[in-house]
């Protein structure tokens, strides 16, 4: 339990058939990081369930809570892509939602699944997958104008198509490494401090003074924790907007 490193560990909670789809072996066995997904969007139902079940012209603590989040992401979509941003709020909101409930959760021993990098990439994923469906549908081969900005000398065009091409390939890379590193430094820093606490505990006195120490540094950090299991969840929702305005507003590229 010493090893900081152990609360990342997959383990199998329900042990289910392996099945076999184009050759390729699937495990649909249970894990803690399934189940812990699966408990975020539970949990995620339950909540706006619940804050939406009495909707009063003077809203209750569930309410309030509920309406902030979404008034949160409602106002980032539309001041990054306007109007049109009203069309991809469910799907932002989606995201925001559920990478923020599966942060927090994580920061009540829970099994955190933005601390695995196949989470957080198959979110990036997503992303960029519905970028590019949005804007071939919405442009048509109009959309390869992405990776060409207008007003460049055609000169710097063979270097600058190669870069921008590039660099929208890594828009999913960087978007899982952010998440999954943020939501694992975090946790392996608190661990670390934690384990500080017990081990300079039966050192005697100045032991006693350092373990106070570190355990003032493990409240802290919590505290740091929960604001960055906020931001995180924000900054993904951010970059989702971002990245769709570009397809969605390919003109002003």
């Amino acid at each position: 339990m010493a090893d900081p490193m152990h609360q990342f560990q997959i383990q199998k909670i329900v042990e289910l058939p392996t099945v076999t789809v184009f050759g390729q072996a699937i495990d649909l066995s249970i894990t803690n990081s399934v189940a812990a997904m699966l408990l975020a969007a539970t949990l995620v139902v339950v909540f706006y369930a619940a804050a939406s079940a009495k909707m009063a012209v003077i809203p209750g603590r569930l309410q309030t809570v509920g309406e902030m989040l979404y008034g949160l992401v409602d106002g980032l979509a539309d001041s990054i892509m306007g109007h049109e941003g009203k069309k991809f709020l469910p799907f932002v909101f989606t995201l925001f939602i559920f990478v923020l409930f599966m942060n927090l959760q994580g920061m009540f021993l829970v099994f955190t699944a933005t601390s695995q990098l196949a989470v957080t990439l198959t979110l990036g994923l997503l992303v960029i997958l519905t970028v590019v469906a949005v804007g071939v549908i919405k442009n048509g081969f109009k959309f390869f104008k992405l990776f060409a900005p207008s007003g460049v000398p055609w000169p710097l065009y063979f270097l600058l198509v190669p870069i921008e091409i590039l660099s929208f390939l890594i828009r999913p890379v960087t978007l899982a490494l952010r998440l999954f590193g943020n939501m694992l430094g975090g946790h392996v820093v608190l661990k670390i401090f934690a384990g500080f606490v017990i081990a300079l505990g039966g050192l005697g006195l100045v032991g006693i003074l350092g373990a106070v120490v570190a355990l003032g540094s493990v409240v802290a950090l919590t505290a740091l924790e929960f604001m960055v299991a906020f931001l995180q969840a924000f900054v993904f929702a951010v970059l989702a907007c971002v990245y769709l305005n570009d397809v969605v507003h390919l003109d002003s590229h």
